[in-house]
């Protein structure tokens, strides 16, 4: 059967990925709600910090993959209206629409926190030889924040547990890793936290056919890099996510 997909953020980079690699596959509706119109699929142009107008895009939406974010200063009145106020609103849109899953585009920027410490500060500098024995890794239970854009997203997964419990809605948080245009990592601390082109459309893809009494769950997101330090085995068991490219192999 024919999911049909709404898309937050289609014309961002990693939305046109997953617009791509979701038309290949030929068991997709696809359609876009964002600020611009987005070529090859219906488009509800409205700016998401606006409940009202945004409602129509949600009519007949099996599931929603929520990757629309500002990402630029870290101040707190510009994250204030996409990444708080329009995470809320999407959610409750989905919600009054009766729309029963929603993926939604966390980020890795919500255990960043860590690299401030030993061992993950030497991982993203690339001083490997001061790591001394084994690496504890960072899971989807880990909380610890970089900046007020990973506080933002922090919130955003709270909120969808809220939906879930509230609502019974399914609500899929994926923490996604670094996600370039040229599809490689620009330096140490992206070599470990390295998410491809297609590992990250695998995982979305997953997410959005995930079985439907997966109510709520948080997964870390990285493509198969030796100095990865976030937890893949929890998407691996859940979801069935195999990572297929390393920074490594680039």
């Amino acid at each position: 059967m024919t999911k049909r997909i709404l898309v937050t953020g289609m014309s961002g980079l990693i939305g046109g990925l997953l617009q791509q690699h979701l038309t290949k596959q030929g068991d997709y509706e696809l359609s876009a709600l964002n600020r611009s119109m987005v070529d090859g699929v219906p488009t509800h142009s409205a700016d998401i910090a606006n409940l009202d107008d945004i409602l129509p895009a949600f009519e007949n939406i099996d599931v929603v993959v929520h990757l629309a974010a500002y990402l630029g200063s870290d101040s707190f009145d510009d994250q204030l209206p996409v990444n708080i106020i329009g995470t809320y609103n999407v959610f409750e849109a989905a919600r009054m629409a009766g729309i029963k899953r929603i993926v939604y585009a966390s980020s890795g920027s919500t255990i960043r926190g860590v690299e401030n410490i030993y061992p993950y500060k030497e991982i993203a500098e690339g001083n490997y030889g001061a790591i001394k024995g084994p690496i504890p890794l960072i899971t989807h239970k880990d909380v610890r924040p970089g900046g007020v854009y990973g506080a933002t997203k922090i919130w955003g997964e709270a909120l969808a547990r809220h939906f879930s419990d509230a609502y019974k809605m399914s609500m899929i948080c994926v923490r996604i890793g670094s996600v370039t245009k040229e599809n490689v990592p620009a330096d140490a601390r992206q070599k470990s936290i390295y998410l491809s082109h297609q590992d990250v459309c695998q995982i979305l893809q997953l997410s959005i056919d995930a079985p439907a009494d997966l109510k709520y769950e948080i997964f870390l997101a990285t493509s198969n890099n030796r100095w990865s330090y976030r937890d893949l085995e929890h998407p691996r068991t859940i979801l069935g996510y195999q990572p297929l490219d390393s920074a490594e192999d680039l």
